[in-house]
């Protein structure tokens, strides 16, 4: 008989990886995801694949080998995605992280590395390209393939703790959100790794990793036949609140400033709530 949500969250989100969590601003959570809520995730992907959205882009040289492709913001058309994120461990499990009252959906996105894609991301925090303050926020990155260490997220424990660090694009390092010079630029990780408490873990289908929105991560290519699939899922907590910026935040969300003031809590239908306490 399949474990129930509550068994589940109790096995997979311990005492001390709640703890890992919240003192180096990422996690491993190992099988907390059923074969069904894989399947079904992947359903989604390859429906997305076959349809991409407007907001969809290939975030690889057009001399890559492989394909590094991305899209956003999804789930109100896809009804795999919006099952996955209502009806799996996800919302339980990111509220056992984050504690609080209230679990929101901020936003979700597919990030696609096919066969022999050299293209790295680079380091980077990723709240500072959002629209939201506050410190209480979760992302959820999910693969449907199994992903090497050399391919895995990799994260700087501890720097969600801050500073907030410049937002640029990964292909060209622009600095098209924040303007030049008003944020302090990351340091050269890749030159001198040793300096840094890096983590990373290789990670089968029905694993996760979570992490803050301000922790440093990155990731390498991918080598050989593999494909490495992988679906991320924003969710916020009780002190997040509007943050209305004068550029377009990635990903946009149309519309929204005339209809949430800036420091208003993220009470709207594009971020349901999925869990509350009680």
């Amino acid at each position: 008989m399949p474990e129930d949500f509550a068994t589940r969250i109790e096995r997979a989100v311990t005492p001390q990886r709640i703890a890992d969590f919240r003192r180096d601003g990422a996690v491993c959570i190992r099988g907390i995801f059923t074969d069904d809520e894989i399947a079904l995730l992947r359903e989604g992907i390859e429906r997305n694949l076959a349809q991409p959205s407007p907001r969809a882009k290939v975030a690889s040289h057009p001399d890559d080998p492989g394909w590094f492709f991305e899209d956003f913001c999804n789930w109100q058309e896809n009804d795999a995605y919006r099952r996955f994120i209502g009806e799996s461990a996800a919302p339980a499990a990111a509220a056992a992280l984050m504690g609080g009252e209230t679990v929101r959906l901020y936003h979700d996105h597919l990030l696609v590395k096919e066969p022999n894609t050299r293209q790295r991301t680079p380091w980077h925090q990723d709240q500072p390209y959002y629209n939201i303050a506050g410190s209480q926020n979760i992302s959820m990155w999910i693969p449907v393939d199994p992903v090497a260490r050399e391919s895995t997220l990799e994260f700087v424990a501890g720097s969600h703790l801050g500073p907030w660090l410049m937002p640029r694009t990964f292909m060209d390092n622009e600095a098209k959100w924040f303007p030049e010079g008003s944020l302090a630029d990351l340091p050269d990780i890749e030159a001198d790794r040793a300096a840094y408490p890096i983590v990373g873990w290789a990670l089968e289908p029905g694993d996760m990793v979570c992490f803050n929105m301000l922790t440093l991560h990155a990731s390498g290519g991918v080598s050989g036949n593999t494909r490495r699939r992988a679906f991320s899922i924003r969710f916020i907590g009780d002190d997040i609140r509007h943050a209305p910026r004068r550029w377009r935040t990635s990903p946009d969300f149309p519309g929204l400033d005339a209809g949430l003031p800036e420091g208003a809590p993220m009470v709207h239908p594009l971020f349901p709530l999925l869990w509350h306490a009680g």
